[in-house]
């Protein structure tokens, strides 16, 4: 397989990542900055940064179903792509269910957790970078322990965030709302380390 090709897997990859770090970057201002009534329109843009994840996830499955030989096992790249879009899925979710729920007003700890989420997308975009080179990299394994690391840590904030609303928040339906809200949160999280656990499994079954 020439060189060329073998680039576009990869690169497809990266970009795909990137995609996911301009969705996080989005969320996360739009939660910083919040706007109740800006919600329509920040959604629609984050549909256009979901779509581009979509269409990069099209690109692949297009020159995959043609090829005969690929850089890594044909199952890992599709389930690769299928995963780093299903961060950019999660994250516009959460931008879908504050405008669902008719979130007027952003709970503080909701900021903690878009900042994780970011560095989660940010360690896996980094990471995406080292696969073309994986048998070399010297940070691949520590990027990987990194999306891991930074997974618990959304795991925590999970449970503090959880147990705060319910001791704090009277109104059942803010409850209900919010608690949909930080399980969109944590999804994100995890549909990083999907990714990273992935490209273990690659790094594992290649050496």
């Amino acid at each position: 397989m020439s060189k060329k090709t073998d680039d576009f897997y990869f690169d497809n990859f990266l970009e795909s990542g990137q995609i996911a770090c301009e969705a996080a970057m989005m969320m996360r201002n739009v939660i910083a900055d919040f706007d109740p009534n800006e919600l329509v329109a920040k959604r629609m843009e984050m549909h256009e940064i979901e779509h581009k994840g979509d269409m990069k996830k099209h690109e692949m499955t297009a020159v995959l179903v043609k090829a005969f030989i690929t850089p890594i096992e044909r199952d890992d790249i599709l389930q690769l792509c299928n995963n780093i879009d299903n961060v950019t899925d999660s994250i516009e979710d959460i931008i879908i269910h504050l405008y669902i729920n008719n979130i007027k007003q952003i709970r503080p700890d909701s900021i903690a957790f878009a900042d994780i989420i970011v560095r989660c997308c940010e360690a896996m975009r980094d990471m995406l970078s080292e696969l073309r080179h994986f048998k070399k990299s010297k940070s691949m394994r520590n990027l990987i322990i990194e999306i891991n690391r930074l997974e618990e840590e959304g795991d925590s904030l999970y449970m503090e965030t959880m147990h705060r609303l319910h001791a704090e928040e009277s109104d059942p339906m803010i409850v209900i709302a919010w608690r949909e809200i930080y399980e969109y949160f944590e999804k994100c999280c995890d549909a990083c380390e999907d990714v990273a656990d992935i490209v273990e499994g690659i790094t594992i079954g290649n050496v």
